[in-house]
């Protein structure tokens, strides 16, 4: 985290002296165009795109970070290893690997219906044994 921190920190501050560079070459030039300007455009230019990318891979690891907390924080809810015991569902906790289950049959049916197969018998006329329903679930049952 400390060298996406640095990297973005790093980004700013080179993005930033490029725009100085841009306008103290347009006051030395008293705004004419000329061989230094343009340098000093292209050189802006270049350290704007690198500050962007620097943004977009900051906010990557932001994202996979936020998802990461949130799987484990589903996973502590579903299988009641939060320690204040309750769900606050009032459903009993379900295992991991039940969890596991139900995310890949999740999966599959988006894949289906990315594909188009997911229409009115598509995703019902093959179920993927991989992934069992639990007769345990009414919404299971009625697969």
């Amino acid at each position: 985290m400390d060298n996406i921190v640095d990297s973005l920190n790093n980004a700013y501050q080179e993005f930033v002296a490029a725009a100085v560079s841009v306008l103290e070459a347009k006051e030395l030039t008293g705004g004419q165009k000329t061989a230094a300007t343009d340098a000093a455009l292209e050189n802006f230019k270049q350290r704007w795109e690198l500050f962007k990318v620097a943004c977009d891979q900051a906010e990557e690891f932001v994202e996979s970070v936020r998802q990461r907390i949130g799987s484990e924080c589903l996973v502590d809810e579903a299988t009641g290893s939060v320690t204040t015991g309750k769900s606050g569902t009032g459903l009993p906790p379900i295992s991991a690997v039940r969890l596991e289950q139900m995310s890949k049959a999740v999966r599959w049916l988006v894949i289906e219906l990315q594909q188009g197969s997911g229409g009115a018998g598509g995703a019902s006329g093959h179920s993927h044994t991989s992934a069992p329903f639990d007769a345990r679930f009414s919404e299971d049952a009625t697969q």
